[in-house]
């Protein structure tokens, strides 16, 4: 039965394809030119593209929507054709949309949820994303048009649900990083991909989807531009309609030439991780200090030009009542000297510290092509030297940075599922686990009690109690800090607006380029 309903949904796409030829080639007025920051080609979500279901090319059972960016989305039906229906405790049952095809002519069903979600638990499949899923413990089909969801915790699964579903015969016993779909990719999206080369990928809409409407835009072209001031350069010049930027550049370009700069509010942080190989950054009492320490307000007004705010923990205001505004680090200089002092690192006639022989001296690494990070790492070099640390800005690569994470610290960034509040600090702040990231809490630092705190949050459904524990979470991180978090970045975008009417951008989380901001839903763009 499986391969006739394929076969169906081919002979459907190839009927239709005549008809839609012209209509896929699109014009200039149809068409996008975007400016990408990163390699092109990792179109799978089992790598992280499209795992909250935002994507041109991939769908999940569930999608974020929201009329703005001051609040956590609603998680509505995509592939789902309704809410899920608890059927017992931690357990339930998901309609799901009939007459789905792939972008391969496939029919999309059960089979193909069941085959996505167990690769990501899959451990010779090694999915970027498989903390982010961990709540989804099984996912079994009940006819083919019916999924059973069974989850380790009693709150709503959706936002475990947001995945882009991949077709079942798509996936593969190897490491998601080798599969096909990086470059090849198969979705049940409004576009799919035409062409691909090493700068340059073409995605083309779909105008084989039973039911749904043609987007208006009809092709989208990313263009890679890794340097931030070429694709500065490109904007203006009209040879791209967007870019992300970084926000003073951005501003600069406000109002020049047609362009416009948008700023999105995002749960995406930037913090300093602190490794445990070194004695200073290993004593509590300098992670403390060095916490107080900094100006995350003149950090922001200054390396970010006040596009973000002020953070202490991964958590942000977004979360209502979870979120605990007194568990923050006022800056406060004297208090860190005295700190350290307490502690007996004392300055010597060099004014550095030291305690025993060890120095307060650690590098501070970053990719060398983000100049974000790059300045707010001299930030907080700069921030440390007056309380006698010495911290040390290098650029350098991933391979690189992975390699010294147990001692050097890290510029990172996180939050890259915002939209459950139980996933924003997971991995930052617990204990690791065996299939940690390496950048996730790379000190393996933990606050007493820290651990099960986030458990048993994790564990809650939505209200006064799961609210009351993060409260507790950001209370206990804040007396033991494991790292420095400085701020919660807003994305900024420098975009020309070719007459479209878009829809408003929806809080973003951790991600590079252009699949979000004024771009995250392309098919509700009009003339």
């Amino acid at each position: 039965m499986r391969t006739a309903r394929r076969t169906v949904g081919l002979i459907t796409a190839l009927a239709l394809a005549a008809a839609a030829c012209s209509a896929e080639t699109g014009g200039a007025d149809d068409r996008l030119v975007l400016a990408e920051t990163q390699p092109l080609g990792g179109f799978n979500p089992l790598t992280g593209y499209g795992e909250l279901g935002v994507s041109p090319l991939y769908e999940g059972l569930y999608r974020p929507e929201a009329p703005s960016d001051d609040r956590v989305p609603d998680l509505r039906p995509a592939l789902a054709a309704s809410a899920p229906e608890r059927i017992a405790p931690r357990t339930w049952r998901i309609a799901l949309r009939d007459g789905v095809t792939f972008s391969d002519g496939s029919a999309f069903d059960a089979a193909d949820v069941v085959a996505t979600y167990r690769a990501a638990r899959d451990e010779k499949v090694a999915a970027d994303i498989a903390t982010h899923v961990a709540p989804v413990e099984d996912v079994t089909a009940e006819g083919p048009r019916t999924v059973v969801v069974r989850t380790a915790t009693d709150g709503e699964p959706t936002p475990y649900l947001l995945l882009g579903i991949v077709p079942s015969e798509r996936v593969e016993a190897r490491a998601a990083s080798a599969w096909a779909l990086n470059r090849e990719p198969v979705g049940t999206g409004p576009y799919r991909l035409e062409s691909l080369a090493t700068d340059q990928a073409v995605l083309v809409a779909r105008t084989d989807r039973p039911g749904a409407q043609i987007p208006a835009v009809r092709r989208i072209v990313y263009t890679l531009v890794p340097d931030d001031n070429a694709r500065a350069q490109r904007v203006r010049a009209g040879e791209v309609d967007g870019a992300l930027l970084p926000p003073r550049l951005a501003a600069s370009l406000d109002g020049r030439d047609g362009v416009r700069s948008v700023t999105v509010k995002s749960a995406d942080w930037r913090g300093v991780s602190l490794p445990a190989g070194n004695p200073f950054t290993a004593d509590p009492a300098a992670r403390r200090a060095m916490n107080l320490g900094v100006d995350r307000a003149g950090i922001v007004s200054g390396v970010l030009a006040g596009a973000g705010e002020p953070a202490s923990t991964p958590y942000s205001s977004v979360y209502g009542a979870a979120y605990d505004a007194g568990a923050r680090f006022a800056f406060d200089a004297g208090a860190a000297r005295r700190t350290l002092d307490d502690a007996g690192w004392a300055a010597g006639p060099d004014g550095i510290r030291t305690r025993g022989g060890d120095r307060a001296a650690f590098d501070l690494l970053y990719p060398a092509a983000d100049s974000v990070r790059r300045d707010l790492a001299v930030a907080f070099a700069a921030a440390m030297k007056p309380l006698g640390i010495v911290v040390t800005p290098q650029g350098s690569s991933w391979d690189d940075i992975e390699r010294r994470t147990g001692d050097a610290a890290i510029l990172l960034g996180g939050g890259e599922t915002p939209f459950s509040i139980d996933s924003q600090g997971y991995d930052a702040l617990h204990t690791r686990l065996p299939d940690s990231s390496p950048y996730s809490n790379p000190g393996d630092f933990t606050a007493p009690g820290l651990d099960g705190l986030l458990d048993r949050a994790r564990e809650l459904s939505a209200g006064p109690e799961k609210d009351g524990l993060y409260r507790q979470v950001q209370a206990a991180y804040t007396a033991q800090p494991s790292a420095v978090f400085l701020v919660h970045l807003h994305h900024t975008y420098a975009v020309r607006s070719g007459g479209w009417s878009t829809p408003a951008p929806i809080l973003e989380p951790h991600s590079h380029g252009v699949t979000w901001g004024p771009w995250w839903n392309l098919t509700a763009w009009r003339r």
